[in-house]
């Protein structure tokens, strides 16, 4: 992945090759970042999903979540789905990487909402 500055624009833009669920290589790009740290943290976050660690935050799980389940349930479902998630689960969870919730963080969780 690469990462440019755009001097007509002044803008960051952040070119970076994936690879598809067929095995062909595509390149891809992102601009608009105001800064060059934001066009990183971006380009990282990129990398935790295409990679699936568990070193990914939360958030960034549930737009992959999103991106594959919302197709194939009803509208009705989904918006349900869609607030409980943004209300309840996301502002609890929602910074936190995957890999540090622990079963305690969600009696806690579980307790708090009680």
């Amino acid at each position: 992945m690469s990462i440019y500055k755009d001097n007509v624009t002044g803008k960051w833009r952040v070119v970076y090759r994936y690879t598809d669920w067929t095995g062909e290589t595509h390149q891809s790009s992102k601009r608009g970042f105001s800064t060059k740290r934001e066009a990183l943290m971006w380009e990282r976050e990129l990398l935790l999903k295409k990679e699936a660690k568990l070193d990914m935050t939360f958030e960034s799980f549930y737009e992959i979540y999103v991106e594959d389940m919302q197709n194939r349930i009803r509208d009705n479902t989904w918006g349900t789905k869609t607030n409980i998630a943004r209300t309840k689960i996301l502002p609890y969870f929602g910074k936190r990487k995957i890999g540090e919730i622990e079963p305690r963080d969600i009696i806690a969780w579980q307790n708090e909402l009680l």
